[in-house]
Order: structure tokens, then sequence, then C-alpha cells
């Protein structure tokens, strides 16, 4: 257990940070002392060091942290393993750990748990005001404002004082409180204004706050989709954003850069799960973990194989007859799919940024089997010259030619095509989008190739 442990820790060990090193720093020589000082000076990477054990060993070691320590690793963790570990560690420290974290990452790693009687269990045992907070959160969509912000925000009522705010902010100071901007509301809590600092300190000591505030702040309500939240903030440079609810509720903030973070996680996920690989799935990932999240699609991408090996094998004779046709099969299958990988890239960018609306789907796919159109034929004419010279046979090139064209106009179509039609049933557009789109190029290629050649089979046999 021990070597095993350590073995998990060195691996995450930057280059900077040995294990010799913290073993000097720390203050007797023992492991629990090592893992220790790992979590304190690098919690993503003691994170992705506990992904790489099995539940059992991550529980072993957590119980050695100190929960505060413990929350931070819980911030870099798959969420799924992170809320298995809070259900099977011993239930005062998964308490402790739990109430210690972040409200927006307690609040998705609530929504890994499917068992509600677990969910409660775990919220009971943290302060009732931290547990109402995440359990607010967690009834809002997924991908919206509102499951993204933090309900920690520092307002003002209207009537307020100029001194009185400026105590206020003294005092928070001294508590070393992170402020990035204060609001003022109403007596309803309905978001007003904003203070600029410079006005405050040069206002009059009796001026209320609603003379002094900035009106028409700008705002996002908590049900608008996350990415129309990144488009909207992309021309802005706020450092944070207030949300609201439809009547104007201050409910909570968005910090821009944990929303930008957010964003890149998401993208790089999208290019995980077009390739047929999990989603939350990382390189420090167990390799069970890793097993459940690939098997499903590799079997799927086994089926597909079969499917193309099957349109070849309805042309077996001719194949036999002209072994030529052989040579120039994987040409045809290439062609297609890093055409149709263009397209499923350009349309997949084009659906997360909203520049693809439903009623302008028709016109992208059309463009999409246009440039296939152009692209083939330029492509399939090269190609048909090619093989031409390589087999001395003209008609072989044509048939070369000729099905690139095809199988190009059809690469572009679907790789546009298969995308939108996933988002437009609720799924997610870059859900192995890849392994369909391959298993399309290589059957319409095989047989739009073979089916020529059988056209033309006379001609082609010398």
């Amino acid at each position: 257990m021990r070597n095993r442990t350590l073995t998990a820790l060195e691996k995450s060990f930057p280059s900077y940070c040995t294990c010799d090193k913290l073993l000097a720093m720390a203050p007797e020589d023992s492991t629990v002392s090592l893992i220790k000082k790992f979590f304190e000076l690098n919690p993503v990477d003691a994170a992705h060091s506990l992904e790489a054990l099995s539940e059992e060993e991550a529980v072993h070691i957590l119980k050695n942290v100190s929960p505060e320590l413990s929350s931070r690793a819980f911030n870099s963790l798959e969420p799924r393993f992170a809320a298995n570990l809070l259900l099977v560690l011993p239930d005062e420290i998964a308490a402790q750990i739990f109430g210690k974290m972040l409200v927006t990452r307690a609040a998705e790693l609530v929504l890994c748990i499917q068992r509600r009687d677990d969910r409660e269990k775990l919220l009971e045992r943290i302060e009732p005001v931290q547990a109402g907070e995440i359990r607010k959160l967690t009834t809002y969509p997924e991908d919206t404002a509102g499951r993204i912000m933090t309900p920690n925000f520092l307002a003002f009522p209207l009537t307020m004082k100029a001194d009185e705010a400026v105590q206020n902010l003294r005092s928070l100071a001294q508590k070393k409180s992170s402020l990035n901007y204060v609001y003022v509301t109403d007596s309803e809590n309905r978001l007003k204004g904003v203070l600029n600092m410079r006005d405050l300190l040069l206002a009059n000591e009796g001026d209320l706050l609603e003379s002094i505030m900035i009106p028409d702040v700008f705002r996002v309500e908590a049900t608008l989709d996350r990415e129309k939240v990144i488009q909207e903030l992309s021309t802005r440079s706020f450092v944070a954003v207030p949300v609201v609810d439809k009547n104007g509720h201050l409910l909570g903030t968005i910090r821009t850069d944990e929303l930008i973070a957010s964003a890149q996680e998401e993208a790089t996920e999208d290019i995980q799960k077009m390739f047929g690989a999990g989603g939350d799935e990382r390189v420090s990932s167990s390799i069970s973990f890793s097993v459940k999240k690939r098997f499903f699609w590799l079997m799927i991408n086994l089926g597909t194989a079969f499917l193309a090996s099957a349109v070849i094998s309805v042309f077996e004779g001719t194949i036999a007859r002209i072994t030529a046709l052989a040579v120039f099969l994987p040409i045809v299958a290439s062609q297609g799919g890093n055409t149709g990988a263009q397209s499923l890239a350009v349309v997949i960018r084009g659906l997360v940024l909203r520049e693809i609306e439903p009623r302008l789907a028709r016109k992208v796919i059309f463009k999409e089997g246009a440039l296939g159109l152009i692209n083939g034929s330029a492509v399939g004419t090269l190609s048909a010259l090619v093989a031409w010279l390589w087999n001395g046979n003209i008609y072989l090139g044509l048939v070369i030619g000729l099905a690139m064209v095809v199988n190009m106009v059809a690469a572009g179509i679907s790789g546009a095509a298969i995308p939108i039609f996933m988002k437009a049933i609720g799924k997610d557009p870059a859900q192995s989008s890849n392994i369909i789109l391959t298993t399309v190029t290589d059957c319409v290629g095989f047989f739009a190739f073979l089916s020529l050649a059988v056209l033309f089979s006379p001609l082609l046999v010398k």
C-alpha cells in the first residue's frame, strides 16, 4: 500500500518538487507527512494522483489529510470519482470536506450522486445556509448562468449613506474578503446599480448610495445559456457579472476567468467525445475508468468497420478480377474522411458559438456539400491523372476521380448534417460524431468506387 501510494504521488510531482525535497521539508520522515505537504503545495497534482488509485486507497490517503487540504484537491477531481469518494468516506470526514468546497463545485458533485437519499444525507451534515445555496444551484438547468454562478456577492441598500458603506468596506478589507464589485439593491433585493469606488470616496458622508451609484448595470439572467453569457462578455472587460432572476433580483455573480476556464474545459471534452473517449476522462484516470468510457464506442466502431467490410465483400469478385482496385480503396476512404473531418470541425465550432441557428442549418449543409464538390473535383482530377500514369489505364483514373467526387460531396454533407441532427434531437453534437462520419465516408466511398468499377469493368481489364 505504502509503495503504491508513493509511486502514484511521485509520478505527479513536477520537476521542481521531487520526493526528496518534500521529505526534506516535512517535519518528520513519514509517508503521511509527505502526502500532507504534497496536498498543500500541489492540490491539482494531488487530485490527479488520487484518480490513479483505487477508491479504497484514495480513502486511506484522505483520512490522513486535513479536510481543508482535501477540499482543494476535490476541486480538481473528476466529478463522478469525487462524488463516489464522498459516499465511501466516513460520514464525518466527507461532511467536513464537502462543507469546505466552493458551492458551485459542491453542487456539481451533488448532481453526480444518483440516489436522492445519499444527496440529502450529505447536505444535512453541512451548514443549513450553505446547503440551501447548493440545493438552489442544482435547480438550474445544466450549462446555464444559474448553474455556474457563485451565490456570494456584496450589495448595499439604496438608502445606505456613503460613510456607512466606506466603513463596511474597511471592515471587510480587514477580514481579507475578496471583492470585485459592490452592487446596490432596493428593499426587495432587486439590482439597481453598482458603485464606483472613486465616486464613493469623494462623496459627502450623508449622500445616499442611490445618488452615487451607476445605474443600468450589465447583468445576465440565471436561465441564460452559458455560451450566450460568454458571447455577451466577449465584448466587455468585466471581472465579474451579476446574475439576476426574471424579476431582477440579485442572485449571485459569475467570475469571467472561471467562465472562460469552464468553456475551455468543455471544448477539450468535446474533442475527446468526437473520437469516442469520455469527456471527463483524463490522462491520470485509472485504467478501469478509461475502459468503461471507451469500450462501448470501440464496439460501435467495430460494428461500423464490419459494415464497411460488408460493402467491400459485395464486390469481392470484381476486386479479384481487377486487383488494381485494392490499391486505390484506401485513397478514396482517406480523402472522404479528411473532407468530412474538416466539415465536422467547422460545424461543431459554429454550434458551440451559437453561429448556426435552426433556420441556417440547411444553408450550412448545402455549403459544405458544395465545398465537397469543388474540392472533390480538383482532388479527383489530380487522383485520376496519377492513377492513369501509375496504371496506364485512363478508365481506372476516371473511376477513381468520379468516386472521389461522390465521396467528398457525401463527406461534406455528412460532416455538417451529423452534428446538426444530434443537436436538434437534444444530444451532444460532439458525441462520437467522428465515428459515425467515418462509417458514412467509408461505406459511400467504397460503394461508389467499386460500383463504378463494375460499370467500367470491360474497359479496366487489360
